[in-house]
């Protein structure tokens, strides 16, 4: 379970708590892009770098090794929008290496940035989703060059920390500017503006 310090989420909540699911459920109209970006720890063990947080397979994790906070930055060469970040973390496998608090800052780089949301978790097992969208129903993204993913401490007083999957999603973009309907095929988008 999860509980945030502001906004709510779109998972299971009960008195604003949230509940890791075990399967990553996303909606059609978000796509993953963090492909898109480079991505750096401030500390790993060895064989349990940031390569265990993108391939895909909930047996291996990022270890962290060092004084908290342990940081993930993901760097973008362009601004981006983003919405949604996924994590994938187990108590029950990871137990005093399960992160409890989290902190999720945006900006420009390393230089300004500003902390959006803080996540607390309470023994999580399985994806735990952190909308990024603010107060105003009108902010559903956030635009920025740099993501940082701060664990700020751990399940038991741990010192070292274990994620197992890292997934940052975005509004999927429409082929045609200011066009309210999603047309894909080139014949629709031809014929899609009158002149």
């Amino acid at each position: 379970m999860a509980t945030e310090s502001d906004g709510e989420e779109e998972t299971a909540t009960t008195a604003g708590k949230l509940t890791g699911s075990p399967q990553l459920s996303v909606d059609d109209d978000l796509r993953e892009m963090a492909k898109k970006a480079a991505w750096s720890v401030s500390s790993c063990k060895p064989g349990n770098g940031v390569l265990s947080l993108r391939d895909e397979n909930l047996d291996t994790y990022w270890q962290s090794d060092g004084a908290q906070p342990h940081l993930v930055n993901i760097q973008f060469q362009k601004k981006v929008k983003l919405q949604l970040v996924v994590l994938y973390v187990d108590f029950k496998l990871d137990e005093s290496y399960t992160p409890s608090k989290i902190s999720i800052r945006a900006g420009d780089g390393f230089h300004n940035l500003k902390e959006i949301k803080t996540v607390e978790l309470v023994k999580p097992v399985g994806w735990v989703h952190i909308s990024l969208s603010g107060n105003d129903p009108r902010e559903t993204f956030i635009h920025t060059f740099m993501l940082q993913i701060a664990v700020l401490s751990n399940h038991l007083n741990g010192r070292d920390t274990h994620i197992r999957q890292i997934k940052i999603y975005g509004p999927r973009p429409n082929p045609v500017p200011l066009q309210p309907f999603h047309f894909t095929s080139k014949e629709f988008i031809t014929y899609s503006i009158l002149r």
